[in-house]
């Protein structure tokens, strides 16, 4: 009986430990750290082309009336691109379980990392299969680590960035909120991340809407505003409903350090770029203006073709959901 005992006790404690082992062990607490590990989405069984009702942003719905909305095959050919700068970087990537007829692109969307926590998103009903797609992703995260917001809550990954002390959230503090789709974020949601990580700076920003007009449309924070390397950023001013809160990034990262995009430059989502360290960035290969400015400021520019996938109003750092960073 006591050597029976004895073995249950030596198989418990290897099975403990090859559990430490197994688990993910999340650190992300910029936007610009080495990356080690990360969930990119799948552009596979993308699904037919949506109907107008479908559309969840006015950039989509653009394609979708133009006959010009990207097909499946295209699609999986830029998110491989990225694919294989990820692996020439040796970082670990994971990708959804495919669901049928399912867009599961924007991986963003759907959940983040804060520091050591992982962040289920309170997303379009709809989508809540996505999340499933990558649950045996969550099931190698320490459970205590895993937070799901109450319902109330709406945020998603896309308004959510980090930069050390600082956590900046997009929102829309518009009386009409409930009208928006393209509205993401709401003040609970701010309210949520300043409960959770009270050592932090947590800022929230104003983020001009649209439901029909895509180049007035900041649909997330990073759609309008994003950091690279270790003090500079990628901004687009008007994007932004209160001037102030365009002032205070600058104020925070200095004029000289931001590169000023343009209305069709944020159209075609030049903010909307991906970090692999603080001195490599991953950018769409037509961003012609910004990817000269990475250059002239030393950084590594890996040039993608993501052109197809940004008529849904998203881009690289929406396709990405970091889960490890030095």
């Amino acid at each position: 009986m006591s050597e029976t005992k004895n073995l249950n006790t030596i198989f418990q404690f290897f099975q403990n430990d090859f559990f430490l082992i197994y688990m993910l062990k999340l650190n992300v607490k910029n936007e610009t750290s080495r990356l080690r590990a990360v969930v990119l989405g799948t552009a596979k069984s993308n699904g037919p082309t949506p109907t107008v009702e479908e559309a969840y942003d006015p950039k989509s719905l653009e394609h979708i009336l133009a006959g010009t909305y990207p097909i499946e095959a295209d699609m999986i050919k830029e998110m491989e691109a990225v694919a294989k700068v990820f692996e020439k970087y040796g970082v670990e990537v994971y990708r959804p379980q495919i669901i049928e007829n399912c867009n599961q692109i924007f991986a963003r969307d759907i959940a983040f990392v804060i520091d050591d926590i992982f962040i289920k998103a309170n997303i379009l009903p709809n989508r809540e299969e996505e999340l499933e797609a990558i649950q045996y992703v969550i099931d190698k995260i320490d459970p205590k680590k895993v937070v799901r917001p109450p319902e109330e809550v709406h945020i998603e990954g896309g308004d959510v960035m980090l930069w050390n002390d600082h956590i900046f959230i997009g929102t829309y503090k518009g009386s009409d909120y409930k009208n928006y789709i393209t509205a993401r974020t709401n003040m609970e949601g701010v309210n949520f991340i300043k409960e959770l990580f009270p050592n932090k700076i947590v800022k929230e920003f104003d983020l001009v809407k649209s439901k029909i007009e895509p180049r007035d449309n900041a649909l997330h924070l990073d759609c309008c505003f994003q950091p690279v390397g270790k003090n500079k950023g990628i901004i687009y001013k008007s994007g932004f409903r209160e001037e102030s809160d365009y002032i205070y990034l600058v104020d925070l990262f200095g004029k000289e350090n931001l590169f000023h995009i343009s209305r069709d430059e944020m159209y075609y989502m030049n903010s909307n770029i991906f970090s692999i360290s603080d001195d490599v960035v991953i950018s769409e290969k037509n961003f012609t203006r910004l990817n000269t400015w990475l250059r002239e400021q030393g950084f590594t520019v890996e040039e993608v073709p993501y052109a197809e996938i940004s008529k849904q109003e998203g881009l690289l750092r929406c396709s990405t959901l970091p889960l490890i960073r030095d």
